[in-house]
């Protein structure tokens, strides 16, 4: 999956060349075929009765420095592989008619932002995590950098910073458990099931396990590491939106889980108060900041610092109940939050402006985009019968085990996402029109986008079993490492 996400944005830098109308050929063809591969795993397998890894590939790579080509799939990482080629078709659909300099070239990063983060999703080995890790920032940076809105380099340079200074502290923290690991055992190695093995002194493991976090919640993320966020999305174009909100967002998430929570379990248990404090502040933080936006992208933004606070409020409350909850908040608000940038681009495509106070009235103009922009801004604030009520009811039921307060605290934050959304349906879709000439609604490419994200989110709502089957093991293997 991996190389045809690789050699497809090759081709379609190449292809371009000759003719650029068929660059977004090739990168929706190149999605299909890597969606079709990942559902055949999906459908083949009895995910529900699993609990070993459903692949497993590992071969050698530079042995003479302990570094294997090793990669492996479980029900965690196959539920986030099906998020990632879902949203990057979709990607790939909205960037459509949005994209009109230098095709071939944005394709070619589009595709090696997605290969990187379907690696991070599937990679055991920790040199080659870091890999991925890198190979998914410098693509994304191009994004934002050539094809975002005026501020697009201050954005791109901040998200390259911030996510960069992560990255470095993270590769520190790799190379400290490699080299106490190999003075352990003789045997100088990557790989992560042999480092789980490794004995650890308890400050060590606490910094070993910052410099992992750290880098985690910078890409989460959580406050206060959230600044470069805003000006991020904001300024990416639409298809770059998507796939910071739907993906990016959640290889913090999945790196806590995968590698601090196992790794580091009693170090991750020690600052498992703290964490679920600094997650509460973001979910209350950024609900706050996002009522009092007008940019409607950096609204949107400025609630996935909210969402992503239930994350990790649910990761560190160490339960299986609430990890649940975790991963189904990971797809839903990817699902939700992706759909509203869609809209925003959508609407920025029409009225040539992203601020909602210049709006109003435009349910009357455009009756399907209103009722798709009522829909997720519903989903956003977690209504029931919608995938995100799902997800923040078992992240808070799971939490409140863990601890009371704080609980208490973050179900507030449900209240202030209600009273931003209605104020984003409100000035947005409702009130007198401030429009005088129609507006053209949905055409049928922008159809099947919202229709296949509507239905995504509607079906989560109403039957999530098969993912909270997909991913019980997974979920019960980190919570009792």
């Amino acid at each position: 999956m991996i190389v045809i996400l690789l050699i497809g944005g090759l081709l379609c830098w190449l292809t371009a060349r000759a003719n650029e109308h068929a660059a977004k050929w090739v990168a929706l063809v190149t999605m299909l075929i890597d969606a079709a591969l990942i559902c055949g795993v999906c459908f083949t397998q009895r995910v529900s009765s699993i609990n070993t890894w459903i692949v497993d590939i590992k071969t050698q790579w530079i042995p003479a420095y302990g570094i294997g080509f090793h990669l492996a799939m479980d029900g965690l990482s196959m539920v986030m592989l099906l998020l990632t080629f879902f949203l990057g078709t979709l990607a790939v659909l909205c960037s459509w008619n949005e994209i009109k300099q230098r095709t071939g070239f944005y394709y070619f990063n589009l595709l090696c932002t997605l290969a990187g983060i379907a690696g991070v999703f599937v990679a055991m080995d920790l040199f080659l995590f870091y890999f991925f890790w890198e190979v998914m920032l410098v693509p994304m940076y191009f994004l934002i950098a050539i094809w975002g809105d005026t501020n697009r380099r201050y954005a791109a340079y901040k998200f390259f910073i911030f996510t960069q200074a992560g990255g470095l502290l993270m590769l520190i923290a790799i190379l400290s458990l490699y080299f106490i690991h190999a003075a352990q055992s003789g045997v100088y190695s990557y790989d992560y099931f042999d480092l789980l093995n490794t004995t650890l002194q308890p400050s060590a493991a606490r910094w070993i396990m910052m410099g992992f976090l750290v880098a985690f919640v910078i890409k989460l993320p959580m406050v206060p590491l959230h600044n470069w966020l805003p000006d991020a999305h904001s300024e990416a174009p639409t298809a770059g939106s998507l796939i910071l909100a739907g993906l990016l967002l959640k290889t913090g998430a999945y790196g806590i889980m995968r590698f601090v929570l196992p790794l580091f379990p009693q170090a991750a248990e020690a600052i498992a108060w703290w964490a679920m404090l600094l997650a509460v502040i973001g979910i209350v933080y950024g609900a706050m900041l996002a009522f009092a936006q007008t940019d409607i992208k950096r609204l949107i933004a400025y609630t996935s610092v909210s969402h992503m606070g239930f994350v990790l409020l649910g990761i560190f409350s160490f339960n299986a109940v609430a990890m649940q909850g975790v991963v189904m908040q990971m797809i839903t608000h990817g699902i939700s939050t992706g759909a509203l940038f869609v809209l925003a681009g959508m609407l920025k495509e029409r009225l040539h402006t992203r601020d909602i106070e210049s709006m109003g009235g435009l349910w009357s103009s455009l009756p399907a985009m209103g009722a798709v922009g009522m829909l997720f801004t519903m989903a956003s604030l977690g209504l029931p019968m919608l995938g995100n009520f799902i997800a923040e009811f078992l992240v808070l039921m799971g939490a409140f085990t863990a601890n009371v307060p704080l609980t208490v605290i973050a179900t507030f934050g449900l209240v202030f996402s209600a009273i931003y959304s209605l104020r984003f349906v409100q000035k947005v879709f409702l009130g007198p029109s401030t429009f005088q000439k129609p507006l053209p609604d949905f055409s049928a490419r922008e159809f099947v986008m919202m229709a296949a994200l509507s239905i995504a989110i509607v079906w989560l709502g109403v039957y999530p079993q098969p993912v909270l089957d997909m991913v019980q093991h997974a979920v019960q293997a980190v919570v009792t490492k």
